[in-house]
């Protein structure tokens, strides 16, 4: 995906944990933050907890979905999914993406993986890789401030 690109739709997840939400629901009042995980992946373990205090600092002024990747068979396994999700907290809701459709609408090919959309559903920052969270923190306030001074 390029900056700015529109959020694509929330079409095709094999099963949603935690609530489903649906594209329109997350577009039009606030940011989102999506970030795409797997139950094999060491980094996006590590850095779940980081994700967790974002969600639960900023739960009134930005949306966050998770959607789980597999990256291997033994990912597809839906009792695994959400023991893991339990473990590390993940109470948002839970794109289980088992088919990949979510992935290739995002073009995406990394755990961990952010993506940061404004409130109107356009692309504001990527980001892949366990390190960073500074950096995502900074481009969610960005979008944050900028959401405030609009109003």
């Amino acid at each position: 995906m390029k900056l700015r690109e529109p959020m694509p739709e929330l079409n095709g997840a094999t099963e949603w944990l935690n609530g489903e939400v649906t594209k329109e629901q997350l577009v039009g009042e606030k940011p989102t933050l999506i970030h795409f995980w797997s139950v094999s992946c060491y980094l996006c373990k590590e850095a779940m907890p980081q994700v967790n205090q974002f969600r639960d600092q900023f739960k009134d002024k930005l949306n966050v979905v998770a959607v789980h990747m597999p990256r291997s068979e033994e990912d597809l396994n839906l009792d695994e999914i959400k023991k893991v999700a339990n473990e590390h907290g993940i109470s948002q809701p839970i794109f289980v993406d088992n088919e990949h459709k979510l992935t290739e609408a995002f073009e995406n090919q990394y755990v961990p993986a952010y993506y940061v959309f404004d409130k109107d559903g356009n692309l504001r920052h990527f980001q892949a890789g366990g390190s960073g969270m500074k950096m995502l923190e900074k481009r969610v306030n960005r979008v944050l401030d900028e959401m405030e001074k609009a109003e």
